[in-house]
């Protein structure tokens, strides 16, 4: 199951996963239709809020979720909350309750629930309550800044994105690897491949880390 197929990650997520002859059937969740058509894709537009009903959802094994917005899009920090926290807590419950034993899931890099940030605080405190669920095995990936074409999904081009991508690109060799910007297919590939090799334990994935997963 895939919450997020929408996004600038959620989409490669979804994309790969089409791909991926390992999963027979991948079901996404969101408050709008795909406009996508695959053979073994189903898609349910739901509610995305607590408690989630997923009656058309049969058992499933893994879990991903891409959702996240940004304080300037969502209006105001508890529009923000109700997509990166309660959002996507109500989705990995859901997905728990039918069965799923790994979880995967797009957080941000900075994540700190001790933050004076409010944003990188909410990213931290969705961490620990996603840990709190007991999941078998789950994947955190905290990318960089991330990089892909916003205008296709009708997005608005993030602070920084348009001077920060190429300035990245230029100064490679001096930026940290943990800090260099990352594609957002870069981050879905890596997710999978984390989800598949990892049996058990949480684990937390930083853009340099990402980008070494094969």
């Amino acid at each position: 199951m895939l919450a997020g197929a929408t996004g600038l990650v959620g989409r490669e997520v979804l994309a790969a996963l089409l791909t991926d002859k390992r999963y027979v059937a991948v079901h996404t969740v969101g408050r709008r239709p795909l406009t996508v058509n695959h053979e073994k894709l189903f898609d349910h537009v739901v509610n995305l809020t607590a408690p989630l009903a997923l009656p058309d959802i049969p058992r499933i094994d893994d879990a991903f979720i891409a959702l996240g917005t940004t304080i300037k899009v969502a209006g105001s920090q508890q529009a923000f909350r109700a997509v990166d926290f309660d959002a996507v807590l109500a989705v990995a419950r859901a997905a728990k309750e039918r069965g799923a034993t790994r979880l995967g899931v797009v957080s941000a890099m900075g994540a700190d629930s001790k933050s004076s940030i409010f944003y990188n605080r909410v990213k931290g405190e969705i961490e620990a309550a996603l840990t709190a669920l007991g999941y078998p095995a789950l994947i955190i990936a905290r990318p960089s800044m991330l990089l892909g074409d916003r205008g296709s999904l009708g997005q608005p081009e993030r602070p920084g994105e348009r001077f920060w991508g190429p300035a990245m690109s230029l100064l490679k060799p001096l930026i940290p690897a943990n800090y260099r910007a990352i594609t957002a297919a870069e981050v879905a590939h890596a997710l999978l491949c984390a989800m598949q090799s990892t049996d058990a334990g949480a684990r937390v994935l930083l853009s340099g880390e990402l980008r070494q997963i094969r």
